[in-house]
């Protein structure tokens, strides 16, 4: 990265340099970094495709519909017999969920091209939407045979394997994974959920570690470790995890109705383990908390709060 950026000091309007650093910013995934870079380059080149399918990647992942629409039909003035048009064409069908057309295009890319690395890949990401796991093996396992070093296609054949329910086939394929990417929180999030799976929580929490270790953006790991620590019945472990979780929600604002649901979870188990340690004020917090989410959450918070109320009137008993 160092490097890159010191040579474009030297040489400020080379588009291959540029679009090596945005190459860069994109396999370290602050996509938006790497996004800002590839549209200040499209803009400077509108002709070019080389790299070009790698923004469109990017625009694919940040859901940006109308911009990838645009860089589609730029590419198909400029050459729609390049394959990068042809992969670019495929995000955007795939963006709108037309999964049978995005496989047209990436087969389309192959035929011009057929060591396309990308394609094999995307090809059988579409396959695993379309629940042809046969298929999708196939595609993942042309793109390591062409790249071994594709973390994203052992990647892709685990999550194919995990949908199959071969759990020790997957964990094999996620090893490739987090060899290759050992600072993917994704990675050991993946390999961790399958030794959940397989009950084998302790392979799983020391998984966990490793995301919680790493980049974890969607702070995922944390969770994952309060609910297996839950599993192996360390419930101060999993206490001190869960209250994390609830830290990092407050200080995101808002959530998701799946995020809101594991506050309800983290909050309904914090209040129960509070309970049991004797912790009444703590508990009584997170039962006023339940309270305000309604469900059958409420009723058992509302126990609860009568149950220590009554320990309170009659403290011998």
């Amino acid at each position: 990265m160092d490097i890159l950026q010191a040579l474009i000091e030297v040489f400020p309007k080379s588009t291959h340099l540029n679009a090596q650093l945005a190459m860069a910013y994109y396999n370290m995934r602050d996509f938006d970094e790497a996004q800002q870079l590839f549209q200040d380059l499209h803009v400077r080149d509108p002709w070019r495709l080389s790299s070009m399918d790698v923004y469109s990647n990017i625009l694919f992942v940040k859901e940006c519909k109308a911009e990838l629409s645009f860089l589609a039909h730029t590419a198909i003035k400029t050459d729609k017999y390049r394959p990068e048009t042809c992969c670019i064409i495929g995000n955007y069908y795939s963006l709108k969920g037309e999964h049978e057309r995005a496989v047209i295009y990436f087969k389309r890319a192959l035929r011009l091209d057929p060591s396309y690395l990308s394609a094999w890949t995307l090809m059988g990401h579409e396959y695993v939407e379309m629940r042809n796991s046969a298929a999708a093996i196939e595609a993942y396992r042309r793109a390591v045979d062409i790249n071994p070093r594709d973390y994203r296609a052992w990647y892709g054949l685990g999550q194919t394997y995990e949908i199959m329910r071969m759990h020790n086939y997957a964990l094999y394929y996620f090893r490739k994974a987090t060899k290759l990417r050992p600072y993917d929180a994704r990675m050991w999030c993946a390999m961790g959920d399958t030794f959940d799976r397989l009950s084998r929580y302790e392979d799983a929490i020391k998984c966990y570690k490793q995301a919680e270790g790493n980049e974890d953006p969607e702070g995922s790991a944390i969770l994952k470790l309060a609910n297996a620590y839950k599993k192996t019945k360390d419930n101060d472990t999993a206490a001190a995890y869960f209250r994390k979780v609830l830290q990092q929600r407050e200080a995101e604002g808002g959530g998701s109705i799946e995020e809101r649901r594991d506050n309800a979870d983290a909050l309904l188990f914090l209040a129960r383990h509070c309970k049991g340690k004797g912790l009444m004020q703590e508990c009584e917090r997170y039962c006023n908390r339940l309270l305000d989410i309604g469900g059958t959450v409420k009723d058992e918070a509302k126990s609860i709060l009568e149950e220590m109320r009554e320990r309170r009137r009659h403290p011998q008993s």
